[in-house]
Formats: structure tokens, C-alpha cells, sequence
């Protein structure tokens, strides 16, 4: 196996695709960075804004305008962390960071895409739109079975513009249409809802430089998060339950997304909470279902810790 998989509750995509050792196929922003050191610039929000001729600039470069989306310029972990709102200039002197950057705050559509790439010519594209709940939190993932054409045609012409000679995926996160950050991979959390060989497809393209996936079963599918609270060290649920939630076909995987044995502090993790699970789906009302499911058995497995009682006034 060559898919390298740095998350054990996303092998279960990989386990049983044969692949050759000598093929890399990276999941992971670090590995992807490694491996491509001529592309890794796309790992810098600033050039990507650049571009685009978005309005932009580093921290200590004063906006001309406000608001502004602030984020760090190279942010490897990913989900969201270090970003904020600059409403007006006070607040922008207030919140300088080395490191960060501002963008013009965009508006539109919020769609993570999927390219298979070529040469440096885009051949396939998937898009998930997400439902946010704020924090860089996301209530669930929406995997589109249409196309976004002009969304496609200008961001193709920016691949082929960038990418001349890359081979491989790319994945590119748009707010109206507007790259706000790339990354030298797949989005690893749904391909089980990419339709059946998808994942062969992906090991010939690596292997081969070529795309040959039919793509013929296209259909909506849906990736359900669950949130806890920051600081709790939580517990994987029974595995019978994570059976008899994978019974009802409406849902196609659980993943239970962090490490039983590591510190709560150490994962990678939206400001807004701590990622418990993920439940891909074909129906949203499964897939909310079996949230229900997994939370009532997260909060059973917790240990409750009872506040002292205030002493009472005389």
C-alpha cells in the first residue's frame, strides 16, 4: 500500500485498492509538500491571492479597504485555525501576527473541489459544498453531483496558467468562485462517495499519468460531522454500534476522526470544537440519525465530573 494515509479512520477507503510500493499517492498537506517542491508555492495563501489580483497584503501592510479575512499565509494542519474577521482598522492593529496575512472578504458560494489533473490539463472535478456553523466548524458536507462550468472554466484556465507539468490531484477551496487555498491532494474524507472505482482511478493516475474513470454512477452524497467540546479526552464508542449504524445502506462509512491515546491539545482542530466523528452518507436524515447515535454513546463513555455546590449565604 502506497496510498500513505497518516489517519487510520480513512484507510478503510485505501485498505483494498491494490497499489504498487514504488507509487506515492499522498493524502497529507507535509507529504504533498515534500514531494513536489516545484508546485509547493501553492501552499502560500498570499501568492494565491496574488494570482488572482485579489486585494491582499502580510500583516503590517495596511488594508484600504475593510472588512478583510486574516489567516496565517502557510497553514499546513488546516481547519481554519488563526482565522478572523478584521471589521475596521482598529481591529486590524489590534490583531497583527507575523505570519498572517488579510484578503478582501469574499462572498459566494463555499465549494472544496477535487481536480484530477494531467500535464497540467484539469480531467475530472468533484464539488462538496459545506454547511458551517461558524468557528470553521461545518455541521455537514453536501458532495454535488453537477458541475460548476464557470467555476471549472476559470479555475482550469488558472491550473493550466500554474500547473503546466503536474500530474496528480489538487484540491482547491473557492468562496464565488475565488481560490482562497490549494493543496497538493485529495480531500481524503469522502471518497467513498466519488462513486465505485474511483480510487483504482486514482492509483493509475499516479501510476500511469492517466485518467480513465467513467464516472458514470455520479449521485448527491453527504459527510456528517460531529463536534464535542475542546479539552475532553474522549473514548471510541462500542464497535457493535459502529456495526449496526453501517447496516442501514443509506450510509456508506463512520469515522471516528482523532487518537484515543493522544492529548486533546495535540490535534489539529476547528477554533469552534473538537471533531468526534464523521458519518458518510446517501441520506442526510441517516446520516443525522447516526450522529444522534454516536453522541448519546460519546456522552456515555465520558467521565461526569461534579461541581462543587457554592456554600450557601447565611
Amino acid at each position: 500500500m502506497a496510498i500513505v494515509e497518516r489517519d487510520p479512520w480513512r484507510m478503510q477507503y485505501f485498505r483494498d485498492v491494490p497499489c504498487p510500493d514504488e507509487v506515492f499517492v499522498p493524502t497529507e498537506d507535509p507529504d504533498a509538500y515534500r514531494l513536489y517542491p516545484q508546485h509547493r508555492w501553492i501552499y502560500n495563501k498570499l501568492l494565491i491571492a496574488e494570482t488572482q489580483g485579489l486585494a491582499c497584503g502580510p500583516h503590517g501592510i495596511v488594508p484600504d479597504h475593510f472588512p478583510v479575512f486574516s489567516k496565517p499565509i502557510y497553514n499546513l494542519r488546516g481547519m481554519g485555525m488563526e482565522t478572523r474577521i478584521f471589521h475596521d482598522l482598529d481591529t486590524y492593529l489590534e490583531g497583527r501576527d507575523p505570519g498572517h496575512m488579510w484578503v478582501t472578504l469574499l462572498e459566494g458560494e463555499h465549494l472544496s473541489s477535487d481536480v484530477a489533473v494531467v500535464d497540467g490539463e484539469p480531467v475530472w472535478w468533484r464539488h462538496v459544498q459545506g454547511t458551517p456553523l461558524g468557528d470553521a466548524m461545518f455541521d455537514h458536507w453536501t458532495v454535488l453531483e453537477d458541475h460548476r462550468p464557470e467555476l471549472e472554466a476559470a479555475n482550469g484556465q488558472w491550473i493550466r496558467e500554474n500547473f503546466r507539468d503536474y500530474t496528480g490531484m489538487l484540491n482547491l477551496e473557492t468562496i464565488g468562485g475565488k481560490i482562497i487555498e490549494g493543496h497538493l491532494r485529495f480531500a481524503d474524507q469522502w471518497p467513498d462517495l466519488y462513486g465505485r472505482g474511483w480510487v483504482e482511478a486514482l492509483v493509475e493516475l499516479y501510476q500511469h499519468r492517466r485518467w480513465t474513470y467513467s464516472d458514470d454512477d455520479r449521485r448527491r452524497g453527504f459527510s456528517v460531522v460531529l463536534h464535542g467540546s475542546h479539552g475532553t479526552r474522549y473514548r471510541y464508542p462500542p464497535a457493535e454500534l459502529i456495526d449496526e449504524i453501517l447496516e442501514d445502506p443509506r450510509v456508506s462509512s463512520v469515522q471516528t476522526t482523532f487518537f484515543e491515546d493522544k492529548a486533546p491539545a495535540l490535534h489539529a482542530m476547528p477554533p469552534g470544537g473538537f471533531r468526534i466523528a464523521i458519518i458518510n452518507c446517501w441520506d442526510l436524515d441517516a446520516g443525522c440519525a447516526a450522529r444522534e447515535r454516536l453522541a448519546l454513546a460519546f456522552w456515555a463513555s465520558q467521565r461526569l465530573i461534579r461541581k462543587p455546590r457554592r456554600a450557601r449565604r447565611s
